[in-house]
């Protein structure tokens, strides 16, 4: 018994001790001076480098913003390119600071993993494409049984393939691939019939392939994947900067807050405005986040607001062009919301 007593007392030490090593995260980015970010090594859209070697994308942008919100300055953020494989252990061990890779948020991950997801940035769900050039003829995924089917391992998609053939008693032969890289080139020469990944990603795909007009992405969604950034565990205070950095980009959209005119609106006679931009007399609304009080103003200057953040990335601005949709603001139609700044 007194065995038993002291293993619960050493694991609850233990335990403890964890938690005060991982509730420092703020002060541990100040002393580095940047924000150090985990994302895709190249999903066109959501985090990829450009010609010049510059991250692009939602997943990267939103990085951007949580850098500014700590250090008013944007560019203050490096970036860790991550398999689907190796980006949680990179969380769980400290190598990054925040996971904002096209990562889905499930019962798992937030329990199991020792993971707090801030928000959903990007509402998606999994889908199939196919070249149709050679599937002449298909047109939805019922049509695929006894395809062999390109997927990454150690994600939810390779987990939803496997269901979904189940569930409509059809075979399929999975063609698994550790990297993200490694299942795009297989695909384009030909080693699979299709490839499934979330939608938004095989839109993505679709624009690295020799032919892009010769591919076509199918109908069905046969999952949700809500997708967003992901911390550690163990820091009330890390978790509460993330997630309000996200709700800050919503709320700054539907007050028509933009990076072209948020100086101007700082002057704002709204009194939710001046209290989301810091305006508001005697106001705590960043000091409380352990922030400085014109912390939103610093996000909207750094990376626009979640609107342009969209169109910029995926959205009618960019080479993927899709629509807003789910994505929308919850006043028009969506399901982004973000919770009152007050």
């Amino acid at each position: 018994m007194k065995t038993v007593i002291k293993v619960l007392v050493g694991a609850s030490l233990l335990a403890a001790s964890a938690a005060t090593a991982s509730a420092a995260t703020l002060a541990d980015v100040k002393a580095k001076g940047f924000l150090q970010c985990g994302v895709n090594t190249g999903l066109a859209g959501f985090s990829a480098p450009n010609d010049k070697g510059e991250w692009t994308g939602l997943d990267a942008d939103f990085c951007r913003a949580v850098a500014a919100a700590v250090f008013g300055d944007g560019t203050k953020v490096k970036f860790t390119g991550l398999s689907a494989k190796d980006r949680f252990t990179a969380l769980q061990s400290g190598e990054i600071d925040i996971l904002s890779r096209n990562t889905t948020w499930t019962v798992n991950r937030d329990t199991a993993l020792g993971f707090n997801f801030a928000g959903v940035t990007y509402y998606d769900g999994q889908g199939f494409m196919i070249n149709s050039k050679k599937l002449e003829g298909i047109t939805s995924t019922m049509q695929l049984s006894g395809a062999a089917i390109c997927v990454q391992a150690g994600t939810t998609t390779e987990l939803n393939l496997a269901d979904y053939f189940r569930s409509n008693n059809m075979e399929y032969n999975p063609v698994v691939f550790e990297k993200f890289e490694e299942a795009n080139a297989a695909y384009d020469a030909g080693r699979c019939d299709a490839y499934t990944t979330d939608q938004s990603g095989l839109y993505g795909v679709r624009l690295q392939m020799a032919s892009p007009n010769d591919h076509v992405v199918l109908p069905e969604i046969i999952s949700k994947e809500p997708l967003g950034p992901a911390v550690r565990q163990g820091d009330d205070q890390w978790f509460d900067i993330v997630k309000w950095t996200y709700y800050a980009l919503l709320n700054a959209e539907e007050a028509g807050i933009t990076q072209a005119n948020v100086e101007e609106m700082k002057n704002s006679a709204n009194p939710d405005i001046k209290r989301m931009l810091g305006s508001e007399a005697e106001t705590k609304i960043g000091t409380d986040l352990g922030l400085t009080n014109d912390w939103v103003v610093n996000v909207i200057k750094a990376t626009g607001n979640y609107g342009e953040i969209f169109e910029r990335n995926v959205g009618s601005g960019s080479p993927l062009k899709i629509a807003r949709g789910v994505n929308a603001l919850w006043t028009k139609g969506g399901l982004q919301y973000g919770m009152p700044i007050r």
